[in-house]
């Protein structure tokens, strides 16, 4: 199965609670869009990686995405090597994502810029043919996506391009409040975490009512771009 897009996330709910609209929004218009999870965010304060693992399963349903996995890495503790660089290739080789979404370049949590470099070498190493894979025994070809981009998380990143994404704000929060366990529920009675409280809840969806006040539209979810974005004519800016 080849997908138009591939979202990558160091945790799982990474990717729903900072492109969650733009991938419901894209699934919309047809495209084919999956989620990869570096971890199975055992560290977590909150539940346990079992719960996440069905927490995660529930958001992608509701999603819609065409398929979702995680390899595993050591929550914290993962690093960006070789063998997780391999992994990683693999992924993007079997599905071969025409653009790839990543971990923001700089955030709180020291997973998320790991995850974002990891991912975005792997993008680059994914296309040299003599940097040999194998899926199901057989040789995988090289494979580059064309574009990498980086969502948004904790920290208040200036984008270089946001997403008009009105109308697909209830399907992101509906996944986000997927994961019970981690975000905003008076009755757990678990230690609050920074994104367990009802404030970190609400900050989601003013910043994209904010991206989207700054655009003219409702709601928007901003990215960051590893190269310049280019249209082909001034009007297709909006």
């Amino acid at each position: 199965m080849k997908l138009d897009i591939l979202a990558i996330g160091a945790h799982p709910d990474d990717v729903e609670m900072s492109a969650g609209a733009t991938i419901a929004k894209e699934i919309a218009n047809g495209k084919k869009v999956g989620i990869l999870d570096l971890t199975r965010g055992e560290l977590g304060t909150r539940g346990t990686a079992e719960i996440r693992d069905k927490e995660s399963a529930a958001a992608a349903k509701i999603l819609g995405v065409s398929m979702r996995h995680n390899l595993e890495f050591a929550d914290g503790f993962f690093i960006n090597n070789t063998a997780s660089k391999l992994e990683v290739i693999k992924i993007i080789r079997k599905y071969r994502p025409e653009i790839v979404l990543c971990n923001a370049i700089d955030d709180r949590h020291i997973d998320h810029g790991k995850g974002s470099k990891l991912v975005s070498d792997a993008c680059f190493l994914s296309g040299l043919r003599k940097i040999e894979t194998l899926h199901e025994g057989n040789h995988q070809h090289q494979w580059r996506p064309k574009h990498v981009y980086h969502y948004i998380q904790w920290k208040e990143i200036t984008p270089d391009f946001v997403v008009d994404v009105t109308g697909f704000m209830d399907k992101k929060m509906e996944a986000i409040r997927a994961y019970k366990s981690q975000f905003f529920d008076a009755d757990n009675k678990e230690p609050m975490t920074p994104i367990a409280s009802q404030n970190a809840t609400d900050s989601i969806e003013y910043r994209c009512r904010n991206f989207g006040r700054l655009i003219g539209v409702e709601h928007a979810e901003g990215f960051t771009s590893e190269r310049y974005p280019a249209v082909d004519s001034l009007f297709d800016l909006k």
